[in-house]
């Protein structure tokens, strides 16, 4: 197999044991048509040498990558979707199929989605759309762009079925995605040992997030929660800056590492809307743009109660606490990123933040238009007197890079609008053209923005 040095398996998984997994085999597809393979990720983990025959025998058919996990696995989990909770969740359509440390040291796992059914499938056919492929190669793209912690999608194949969906237009196309991600261990997977009174597996569970995730001791169930509380506050304040809104934040989809992943309803928000909801089932907006870090927050404090049975209540209590002054530096942080600009280390760094989501919000200018133009430079003459505060705090301080020529061009957006235009060039015309050339306008605007 052509592997690169880069490579370097592993099987980290199979030392929690049996009861947390599921063996499990991918579904026997009609066909396997690769219609989108992300290099730039294989890279990191020294897959990118495959051809494409290789490719789609290990991406579609799942044949095993070498000297890693043997067979694919189903993790169990339970979790609150939508504040209420639910004991019977696992992986009901997709797998852990490999393990493996990436070009920075990191386990990280590949994941899939539509890859047939599981134990956890319950009524579900363990299937993905095309078009839910399409979507989810976007969000990734456009995350990594914009410095939000994302999972990378790998590979999407289409596998020659039709599927019956309710919220699209059906019989429709589908497909298997493989995603390559810091781990799949969940919040939901900490809630799922305390609900069996499992005291041993949650040991267990924290000592192999510590070790294998963090690259920490093991025994300290209270660091782990400070971990994690770190990584989701800067979770939630990168989705802020960025305008991102996931839609579907329960426990089950908040991975311990802080990493984004599992994209469904997901929006970007054109403009700073905080009632701006991107799933049409979140009919009280439970997850809009504005409430994401209070929906983050709850679901941290979740984990906390799931550790109480190995931890001193007043440990977890004071850990999980910080999470809120995490979430408000980690803000300043990622708009000040985006805007091009060197923290002062000062409050003025907040009273700029605070002047640009009020302002934002006010005028209700598009977010990705503000962020554009106000990337390393003052604003222009064009930005009228709503924008005076806005313009005279930016004033102190200074770019963290020059501006370039990349930015004398047009904002580079991901609203809904294009995403279904871009699908329908596939499904109309299977035209596949506007999908290359959006990615690649994409890594351009990250490539710009780093």
């Amino acid at each position: 197999m052509p592997v690169t040095q880069a490579y370097r398996p592993a099987a980290a998984l199979l030392d929690l044991g049996p009861t947390f997994v599921d063996p499990v085999a991918a579904a026997n597809f009609p066909e396997t048509r690769l219609r989108f393979r992300n290099d730039r990720a294989a890279a990191t983990v020294g897959l990118d040498a495959l051809s494409d025959e290789e490719w789609i025998a290990h991406f579609g058919r799942f044949k095993p990558l070498p000297d890693t996990l043997p067979q694919p696995l189903a993790l169990r989990y339970h979790g609150h979707q939508f504040r209420t909770y639910n004991p019977d969740l696992g992986d009901g359509r997709g797998f852990t199929f490999a393990q493996m440390r990436d070009a920075h040291g990191r386990l990280v796992d590949l994941g899939t989605k539509g890859s047939g059914q599981t134990p956890w499938s319950r009524f579900g056919d363990g299937r993905l759309t095309l078009k839910g492929g399409v979507r989810e190669v976007l969000a990734t793209e456009m995350l990594d762009a914009l410095g939000v912690s994302t999972s990378s999608t790998l590979s999407l194949i289409e596998t020659g079925e039709q599927l019956d969906r309710g919220d699209e237009p059906s019989p429709t196309r589908s497909a298997v995605m493989v995603r390559l991600s810091h781990g799949h261990i969940r919040i939901g997977s900490f809630q799922r040992l305390a609900y069996l009174r499992d005291d041993d597996g949650l040991r267990r569970l924290t000592d192999y997030a510590l070790t294998k995730l963090f690259d920490e001791p093991a025994g300290d169930p209270v660091r782990l929660l400070d971990l994690v509380v770190g990584r989701a506050a800067t979770l939630s304040a990168q989705y802020m800056a960025a305008g991102f809104v996931h839609g579907v934040l329960n426990t089950d989809n908040i991975n311990v590492t802080g990493e984004s992943f599992d994209y469904g309803p997901w929006r970007l928000a054109p403009t700073w809307d905080p009632a701006f909801t991107a799933a049409y089932f979140d009919q009280q907006g439970l997850y809009a743009f504005g409430r994401q870090p209070e929906a983050i927050g709850w679901n941290v404090m979740q984990l906390a109660a799931s550790l109480r049975p190995i931890a001193e209540s007043d440990a977890l209590i004071e850990t999980v606490e910080r999470y809120s002054p995490r979430f408000q530096q980690a803000l300043v942080e990622a708009v000040l990123w985006r805007m091009g600009l060197t923290p002062l280390g000062t409050p003025d760094d907040r009273a700029l933040v605070r002047a640009v989501e009020a302002t934002l919000r006010a005028t209700g200018h598009p977010l990705d238009g503000f962020f554009h133009d106000a990337f390393a430079v003052p604003l222009p003459d064009s930005y009228g007197d709503d924008w005076a505060d806005v313009r005279s705090r930016a004033a102190a301080f200074v770019p963290r890079k020059a501006r370039g020529d990349y930015w004398t061009g047009e904002p580079c957006s991901m609203l809904i609008d294009e995403v279904e235009a871009i699908w329908a060039r596939i499904a109309d015309d299977e035209d596949w053209s506007a999908l290359t050339e959006k990615v690649a306008a994409i890594r351009a605007f990250g490539a710009a923005l780093r």
